[in-house]
Protein backbone atom coordinates (compact mmCIF):
# COMPACT_ATOMS: atom_id res chain seq x y z
CA UNK A 1 0.00 0.00 0.00
CA UNK A 2 1.44 3.62 -0.71
CA UNK A 3 2.00 5.89 1.84
CA UNK A 4 1.93 9.55 1.97
CA UNK A 5 1.05 11.43 5.41
CA UNK A 6 0.39 15.11 3.01
CA UNK A 7 -2.71 13.46 1.97
CA UNK A 8 -6.67 13.74 3.12
CA UNK A 9 -8.31 9.92 2.29
CA UNK A 10 -11.60 9.70 3.17
CA UNK A 11 -13.86 6.88 3.53
CA UNK A 12 -17.84 6.78 3.42
CA UNK A 13 -19.91 4.62 5.65
CA UNK A 14 -17.30 4.40 8.03
CA UNK A 15 -19.69 2.19 10.68
CA UNK A 16 -20.09 -0.46 8.82
CA UNK A 17 -18.20 -3.60 8.62
CA UNK A 18 -16.09 -2.85 5.42
CA UNK A 19 -15.83 1.04 6.26
CA UNK A 20 -14.32 0.31 9.54
CA UNK A 21 -12.17 -2.54 8.55
CA UNK A 22 -10.47 0.01 5.62
CA UNK A 23 -9.60 2.73 7.82
CA UNK A 24 -7.90 0.15 10.03
CA UNK A 25 -5.94 -0.55 7.09
CA UNK A 26 -5.02 3.17 6.31
CA UNK A 27 -4.14 3.38 9.77
CA UNK A 28 -1.75 0.58 9.84
CA UNK A 29 -0.02 1.94 6.14
CA UNK A 30 0.04 5.09 7.81
CA UNK A 31 -1.56 6.00 4.23
CA UNK A 32 -2.55 9.99 5.17
CA UNK A 33 -4.31 11.55 7.24
CA UNK A 34 -7.52 9.40 7.37
CA UNK A 35 -11.42 11.30 7.49
CA UNK A 36 -14.26 8.74 8.68
CA UNK A 37 -17.62 9.69 7.31
CA UNK A 38 -20.88 8.41 8.56
CA UNK A 39 -24.42 9.08 9.46
CA UNK A 40 -23.45 8.26 13.32
CA UNK A 41 -20.27 9.48 14.43
CA UNK A 42 -21.00 8.71 17.57
CA UNK A 43 -20.62 5.00 17.14
CA UNK A 44 -16.70 5.91 15.71
CA UNK A 45 -15.54 7.28 19.37
CA UNK A 46 -13.11 4.45 19.49
CA UNK A 47 -12.00 5.45 15.65
CA UNK A 48 -11.58 9.41 16.70
CA UNK A 49 -9.45 8.02 19.86
CA UNK A 50 -6.64 6.84 17.26
CA UNK A 51 -6.87 10.14 15.36
CA UNK A 52 -9.19 9.86 12.89
CA UNK A 53 -11.38 12.87 11.84
CA UNK A 54 -14.58 11.63 12.09
CA UNK A 55 -17.61 13.42 9.73
CA UNK A 56 -21.18 13.81 9.54
CA UNK A 57 -22.04 13.00 6.39
CA UNK A 58 -25.90 11.98 5.35
CA UNK A 59 -26.55 10.68 2.12
CA UNK A 60 -30.05 11.71 2.36
CA UNK A 61 -28.68 15.43 2.58
CA UNK A 62 -25.99 16.88 0.15
CA UNK A 63 -25.14 20.10 1.51
CA UNK A 64 -24.27 17.79 4.56
CA UNK A 65 -22.04 15.72 1.90
CA UNK A 66 -20.27 18.73 0.32
CA UNK A 67 -19.12 19.89 4.09
CA UNK A 68 -17.67 16.39 5.22
CA UNK A 69 -15.79 16.24 1.62
CA UNK A 70 -13.96 19.66 1.95
CA UNK A 71 -10.17 19.55 1.84
CA UNK A 72 -10.23 15.70 0.57
CA UNK A 73 -8.02 14.26 -2.17
CA UNK A 74 -9.14 10.90 -2.63
CA UNK A 75 -12.39 9.27 -0.97
CA UNK A 76 -13.58 5.92 -0.94
CA UNK A 77 -17.27 6.01 -1.51
CA UNK A 78 -18.52 2.62 -0.21
CA UNK A 79 -22.82 2.07 -1.37
CA UNK A 80 -25.33 2.76 0.91
CA UNK A 81 -27.18 0.16 2.58
CA UNK A 82 -31.00 1.58 1.06
CA UNK A 83 -32.69 -1.24 -0.35
CA UNK A 84 -36.03 -0.28 0.03
CA UNK A 85 -37.37 -1.03 -4.10
CA UNK A 86 -37.17 2.36 -5.10
CA UNK A 87 -34.83 4.12 -6.70
CA UNK A 88 -33.30 6.25 -2.92
CA UNK A 89 -29.83 4.82 -3.54
CA UNK A 90 -28.92 5.67 -6.71
CA UNK A 91 -29.66 9.47 -5.34
CA UNK A 92 -27.54 9.10 -2.71
CA UNK A 93 -24.51 7.87 -4.74
CA UNK A 94 -25.50 10.74 -7.37
CA UNK A 95 -25.56 13.05 -4.67
CA UNK A 96 -21.70 11.73 -3.05
CA UNK A 97 -20.50 12.09 -6.84
CA UNK A 98 -22.05 15.45 -7.15
CA UNK A 99 -20.45 16.71 -3.77
CA UNK A 100 -17.25 15.37 -4.50
CA UNK A 101 -16.85 17.74 -7.51
CA UNK A 102 -17.88 20.39 -5.60
CA UNK A 103 -15.60 19.76 -3.05
CA UNK A 104 -12.84 19.63 -5.44
CA UNK A 105 -11.60 15.78 -4.47
CA UNK A 106 -9.45 14.42 -7.16
CA UNK A 107 -10.45 10.75 -7.28
CA UNK A 108 -13.02 8.45 -5.98
CA UNK A 109 -12.72 4.69 -5.58
CA UNK A 110 -16.28 3.41 -5.41
CA UNK A 111 -17.75 0.00 -4.70
CA UNK A 112 -19.88 -1.67 -7.17
CA UNK A 113 -20.93 -4.97 -8.46
CA UNK A 114 -19.71 -7.74 -10.92
CA UNK A 115 -21.54 -6.73 -14.29
CA UNK A 116 -24.01 -4.89 -13.51
CA UNK A 117 -24.70 -3.31 -17.05
CA UNK A 118 -28.29 -3.48 -18.25
CA UNK A 119 -29.60 -6.62 -18.55
CA UNK A 120 -28.04 -8.21 -15.70
CA UNK A 121 -30.68 -10.26 -13.27
CA UNK A 122 -29.33 -8.89 -9.93
CA UNK A 123 -32.06 -6.53 -8.18
CA UNK A 124 -29.31 -3.92 -7.12
CA UNK A 125 -27.61 -4.19 -10.18
CA UNK A 126 -29.21 -0.72 -11.45
CA UNK A 127 -28.01 1.01 -8.54
CA UNK A 128 -24.07 0.50 -9.22
CA UNK A 129 -24.58 1.06 -12.71
CA UNK A 130 -26.18 4.14 -12.29
CA UNK A 131 -23.62 5.18 -10.02
CA UNK A 132 -20.37 3.93 -12.50
CA UNK A 133 -22.64 6.05 -15.09
CA UNK A 134 -22.87 9.24 -13.09
CA UNK A 135 -19.56 8.83 -12.23
CA UNK A 136 -18.09 8.69 -15.71
CA UNK A 137 -20.45 11.63 -16.52
CA UNK A 138 -18.24 13.32 -13.70
CA UNK A 139 -15.24 15.48 -13.84
CA UNK A 140 -13.43 12.94 -11.50
CA UNK A 141 -11.06 10.71 -11.97
CA UNK A 142 -12.23 7.43 -10.29
CA UNK A 143 -11.78 3.71 -9.63
CA UNK A 144 -14.24 1.60 -9.74
CA UNK A 145 -14.21 -1.99 -7.40
CA UNK A 146 -16.72 -4.35 -9.32
CA UNK A 147 -16.72 -6.55 -5.76
CA UNK A 148 -18.09 -10.42 -6.61
CA UNK A 149 -20.03 -12.12 -4.01
CA UNK A 150 -18.96 -11.94 -0.14
CA UNK A 151 -17.72 -15.84 0.99
CA UNK A 152 -18.73 -14.33 4.31
CA UNK A 153 -22.44 -14.78 3.65
CA UNK A 154 -22.04 -18.48 3.33
CA UNK A 155 -22.17 -18.59 6.62
CA UNK A 156 -25.46 -17.46 6.89
CA UNK A 157 -26.83 -20.44 4.54
CA UNK A 158 -24.10 -23.53 4.64
CA UNK A 159 -24.97 -24.80 8.39
CA UNK A 160 -28.44 -25.39 6.93
CA UNK A 161 -27.20 -27.19 3.96
CA UNK A 162 -24.80 -29.38 6.60
CA UNK A 163 -27.43 -29.82 8.78
CA UNK A 164 -29.92 -31.04 6.06
CA UNK A 165 -27.14 -32.80 4.13
CA UNK A 166 -27.95 -30.47 1.31
CA UNK A 167 -26.98 -27.24 -0.78
CA UNK A 168 -30.48 -26.46 -2.06
CA UNK A 169 -29.89 -23.27 -4.33
CA UNK A 170 -30.89 -21.09 -7.31
CA UNK A 171 -27.47 -21.14 -9.58
CA UNK A 172 -27.64 -24.16 -11.90
CA UNK A 173 -24.11 -24.57 -13.12
CA UNK A 174 -22.86 -20.99 -12.63
CA UNK A 175 -19.85 -20.08 -11.61
CA UNK A 176 -19.32 -17.20 -9.00
CA UNK A 177 -16.31 -15.59 -7.82
CA UNK A 178 -16.67 -15.22 -4.18
CA UNK A 179 -14.41 -12.85 -2.38
CA UNK A 180 -14.28 -12.70 1.26
CA UNK A 181 -15.01 -8.60 2.73
CA UNK A 182 -11.51 -9.00 4.11
CA UNK A 183 -10.25 -8.99 0.63
CA UNK A 184 -12.31 -6.19 -0.84
CA UNK A 185 -11.11 -4.49 2.45
CA UNK A 186 -7.63 -4.52 1.43
CA UNK A 187 -8.29 -4.25 -2.02
CA UNK A 188 -9.97 -0.41 -1.37
CA UNK A 189 -7.41 0.67 1.27
CA UNK A 190 -4.86 0.27 -1.77
CA UNK A 191 -7.12 1.56 -4.21
CA UNK A 192 -7.22 4.91 -2.05
CA UNK A 193 -3.88 4.86 -0.75
CA UNK A 194 -2.08 4.59 -4.07
CA UNK A 195 -1.12 7.33 -6.31
CA UNK A 196 -3.35 6.52 -9.21
CA UNK A 197 -5.11 8.79 -11.74
CA UNK A 198 -7.53 8.30 -14.42
CA UNK A 199 -10.59 5.85 -14.52
CA UNK A 200 -10.39 2.58 -14.52
CA UNK A 201 -12.89 -0.36 -13.45
CA UNK A 202 -11.75 -3.60 -11.71
CA UNK A 203 -13.18 -6.87 -10.73
CA UNK A 204 -12.45 -7.58 -7.57
CA UNK A 205 -13.30 -11.44 -6.70
CA UNK A 206 -11.17 -14.35 -5.06
CA UNK A 207 -8.74 -16.72 -6.72
CA UNK A 208 -11.38 -18.70 -8.97
CA UNK A 209 -14.75 -18.90 -9.36
CA UNK A 210 -16.92 -22.26 -8.33
CA UNK A 211 -20.31 -23.97 -9.25
CA UNK A 212 -22.77 -24.96 -6.43
CA UNK A 213 -21.35 -28.33 -7.07
CA UNK A 214 -17.85 -27.72 -6.51
CA UNK A 215 -19.46 -25.89 -3.03
CA UNK A 216 -20.81 -28.36 -2.01
CA UNK A 217 -17.61 -30.78 -2.42
CA UNK A 218 -15.58 -27.95 -0.11
CA UNK A 219 -18.65 -28.02 2.92
CA UNK A 220 -18.49 -31.62 2.87
CA UNK A 221 -14.84 -31.98 3.08
CA UNK A 222 -13.97 -29.17 5.65
CA UNK A 223 -17.53 -30.56 7.69
CA UNK A 224 -16.78 -34.40 7.05
CA UNK A 225 -20.42 -34.47 6.21
CA UNK A 226 -21.60 -35.34 2.86
CA UNK A 227 -23.32 -32.49 1.54
CA UNK A 228 -25.27 -32.86 -2.31
CA UNK A 229 -26.00 -29.87 -4.46
CA UNK A 230 -29.59 -29.77 -5.41
CA UNK A 231 -30.91 -27.25 -7.95
CA UNK A 232 -33.87 -25.41 -7.08
CA UNK A 233 -36.26 -22.89 -9.06
CA UNK A 234 -36.62 -19.58 -7.38
CA UNK A 235 -39.82 -19.07 -7.17
CA UNK A 236 -39.54 -22.20 -4.29
CA UNK A 237 -36.34 -20.97 -2.86
CA UNK A 238 -38.00 -17.51 -2.42
CA UNK A 239 -41.52 -19.40 -0.54
CA UNK A 240 -39.13 -21.06 1.67
CA UNK A 241 -37.38 -17.48 2.46
CA UNK A 242 -39.95 -16.02 3.28
CA UNK A 243 -41.62 -18.86 5.41
CA UNK A 244 -38.71 -18.82 7.25
CA UNK A 245 -39.71 -15.02 8.36
CA UNK A 246 -37.81 -12.75 5.58
CA UNK A 247 -39.81 -10.27 4.18
CA UNK A 248 -40.97 -10.98 0.52
CA UNK A 249 -38.74 -8.12 -1.35
CA UNK A 250 -35.64 -8.91 0.84
CA UNK A 251 -36.34 -12.48 -0.46
CA UNK A 252 -36.90 -12.06 -4.00
CA UNK A 253 -33.67 -9.31 -4.03
CA UNK A 254 -31.57 -12.27 -2.63
CA UNK A 255 -32.75 -14.83 -4.94
CA UNK A 256 -31.69 -12.70 -8.03
CA UNK A 257 -27.72 -13.14 -6.82
CA UNK A 258 -28.50 -17.01 -7.72
CA UNK A 259 -30.45 -16.12 -11.00
CA UNK A 260 -27.25 -13.75 -11.69
CA UNK A 261 -24.96 -17.23 -11.01
CA UNK A 262 -26.61 -19.03 -12.96
CA UNK A 263 -26.64 -17.03 -16.28
CA UNK A 264 -23.00 -16.47 -15.97
CA UNK A 265 -23.05 -13.16 -14.86
CA UNK A 266 -20.75 -13.81 -11.23
CA UNK A 267 -18.76 -16.17 -13.39
CA UNK A 268 -15.51 -13.79 -12.94
CA UNK A 269 -12.34 -14.41 -11.61
CA UNK A 270 -9.29 -11.56 -11.78
CA UNK A 271 -5.48 -11.18 -10.45
CA UNK A 272 -7.22 -7.50 -9.32
CA UNK A 273 -6.52 -8.01 -5.65
CA UNK A 274 -3.20 -9.70 -5.50
CA UNK A 275 -2.46 -6.73 -8.13
CA UNK A 276 -3.19 -3.95 -5.65
CA UNK A 277 -2.30 -5.53 -2.37
CA UNK A 278 0.81 -7.85 -3.11
CA UNK A 279 -1.50 -10.95 -1.82
CA UNK A 280 -3.39 -13.18 -3.47
CA UNK A 281 -7.22 -13.15 -2.16
CA UNK A 282 -8.43 -16.60 0.06
CA UNK A 283 -10.18 -19.43 -1.68
CA UNK A 284 -13.37 -20.33 -0.54
CA UNK A 285 -12.21 -23.63 0.80
CA UNK A 286 -9.38 -21.45 3.20
CA UNK A 287 -12.15 -19.50 4.12
CA UNK A 288 -14.98 -22.02 5.47
CA UNK A 289 -11.71 -24.09 6.33
CA UNK A 290 -10.90 -21.68 8.66
CA UNK A 291 -14.38 -21.06 9.80
CA UNK A 292 -15.06 -24.39 10.14
CA UNK A 293 -17.07 -24.13 13.61
CA UNK A 294 -19.45 -21.59 12.52
CA UNK A 295 -20.29 -23.84 9.61
CA UNK A 296 -20.83 -26.50 11.76
CA UNK A 297 -23.38 -24.92 13.26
Amino acid sequence: MSSNSHRTLLVTGASGHLGQRVIELLLEANAGHVIAATRTPEKLAHLAARDVEVRKADFDDPSSLAVAFAGVDRLLLISTDALDGTDRRQVQHRNAVNAAVQAGVTHVIYTSLTNPEPGSPIAIAPDHYATEQALAASSLDWTVLRNNLYTDYLLHSLPQAVATRQLVVVAGAGKTGYVTREDCARAAAAALAADSSGRTTLDITGPAAITQAEMAQMVSDVSGRPVAYVPMIAEAIVAGMVAAGLPAFVAEILVTFGIGAADGTLDVASSAVADLTGKAPQSVHDYLAAHREALLG
